[in-house]
């Protein structure tokens, strides 16, 4: 079943009345949890990266994220981890979250790339940053930074924002981070907002106007009952197509307008 969203508000919607080509295509998938006791820890990551080339192979995508609780607390699993995720057949980018209980050094020198970092692909913007320290506290995202991020892309068209730990307190395990939810209002190209963490989510939650996407495990020992990845299309009239897979089947599609994004 195919669903219209619009600022929050759900109605049915004729496929072909909203599909448009694509101009960007990417996958996010969060809590491998590699290393976990009793849990498949290995095959999990197999399936995973097994199932992205699939897609990939078929409908090609610009990118990867892997957001957040990559390993299961232990610093010793993170390099085999990084090493299955190395199986993927496009770029991967990756956020730290609370069980990826590593230093920031150990991290940047595994992934090659900073525990808060940003990426431009063209006119569109991506910011990835931590939400825990090395102990596993929850943080809420580093507000200096993210604001100075926001004012250097705000001509960007599109900000899209990847965060481990969901910073609205919807959720049992979110954290509640008003400063930082003030400062996404003050930016009007944050187009939507990605978070892992919540294994039983795999839906879509509103800030005002502002998307903030789940993807369920795809590791751990807890969730939703299946093991996936969420897919999202940016379509030409800067609306976006989402859907998740399970991990080799597609699951219900959302196409999400933002109010100042609607099609003449």
């Amino acid at each position: 079943m195919l669903l219209l969203m619009s600022n929050g508000m759900i109605t049915p919607a004729k496929a072909a009345a909203i599909r448009k080509k694509s101009v960007l295509r990417f996958a996010v998938t969060s809590d491998g949890h590699y290393g976990e006791n009793n849990t498949p820890f290995e095959a999990n990551f197999s399936t995973i990266t097994s199932a992205l080339n699939t897609f990939h192979a078929a409908s090609p995508i610009d990118f990867c994220v892997f957001n957040g609780d990559i390993i299961h607390n232990n610093p010793a699993f993170l390099l085999p981890a990084s090493k299955a995720i190395g199986q993927c057949s496009m770029p991967v980018y990756v956020t730290k979250g609370n069980h990826d209980m590593v230093n920031r050094e150990v991290w940047n020198q595994t992934w090659n790339m900073d525990i808060n970092h940003d990426v431009v692909l063209g006119d569109n913007v991506l910011l990835l940053g931590t939400t825990a320290d090395e102990k596993g506290k929850y943080l809420c995202p580093d507000q200096d930074w993210f604001a100075a991020k926001l004012k250097t892309y705000k001509d960007a068209r599109n900000v899209f924002i990847f965060l481990h730990i969901t910073p609205v307190k919807w959720t049992t395990h979110a954290i509640d981070c008003p400063s930082f939810q003030k400062l996404l209002h003050s930016a009007k190209n944050v187009r939507a907002v990605f978070n892992g963490h919540d294994h039983d989510q795999d839906g879509i939650k509103f800030l005002d106007n502002i998307p903030f996407l789940f993807d369920g495990h795809f590791g751990g020992s807890w969730g939703t009952a299946y093991r996936g990845f969420r897919i999202v299309e940016l379509q030409e009239d800067n609306s976006l197509l989402t859907y998740m897979m399970d991990p080799f089947q597609k699951l219900a599609e959302l196409s999400i307008y933002r109010q100042n994004a609607l099609p003449e």
